[in-house]
């Protein structure tokens, strides 16, 4: 898994540079596009943003659960707090919930420009795919929690025993 983490990572540097590519692109036309064209631009350096905290989410989570734990920051200042706390399941439900956010800023930026060429039933599709990610995100939350409360009697039940 460490050679998937580390291409992880290098995809950051290439995120990097689309963002910086993007950013450029719209410092230039600030004078000459409308709010409108900016606030999408800077949806679109928002999902980039999104996409990049989901990917490192994923390298450190991912390299605690099914590496090794990094023992290096373990003291360190600036530690980010879930970090070695987020186990496969928590994995999870920060990643539905980083695809939800990305999903909903998509259609967000779908519907600024739904007065242009965005037909209805691109926007019906569109919603549809983003409620099966919300349904999926609560579907993965209920399944979390029935097998918390599960693990939470196995203990009951096996302290009674005792």
């Amino acid at each position: 898994m460490a050679p998937m983490y580390l291409g992880l990572l290098l995809s950051l540097a290439v995120l990097l540079v689309r963002f910086v590519h993007d950013f450029i692109d719209l410092a230039s036309t600030i004078w000459s596009e409308s709010s409108q064209n900016i606030a999408l631009g800077v949806l679109g350096l928002l999902d980039t943003t999104l996409l990049g905290n989901l990917i490192v989410l994923m390298i450190f989570a991912g390299y605690e659960n099914f590496v090794s734990k990094i023992a290096v920051a373990k003291n360190a200042e600036d530690r980010p707090s879930w970090m070695g706390k987020v186990d496969y399941s928590g994995l999870k439900m920060k990643l539905i919930g980083s695809l939800v956010a990305i999903s909903v800023i998509e259609l967000l930026k779908d519907f600024v420009e739904a007065a242009h060429d965005l037909h209805p039933q691109q926007i019906r599709y569109r919603i549809a795919i983003h409620l099966t990610f919300v349904v999926s995100g609560l579907i993965f939350a209920i399944m979390d929690y029935i097998a918390d409360k599960r693990l939470v009697m196995d203990k009951a039940a096996s302290i009674s025993e005792h």
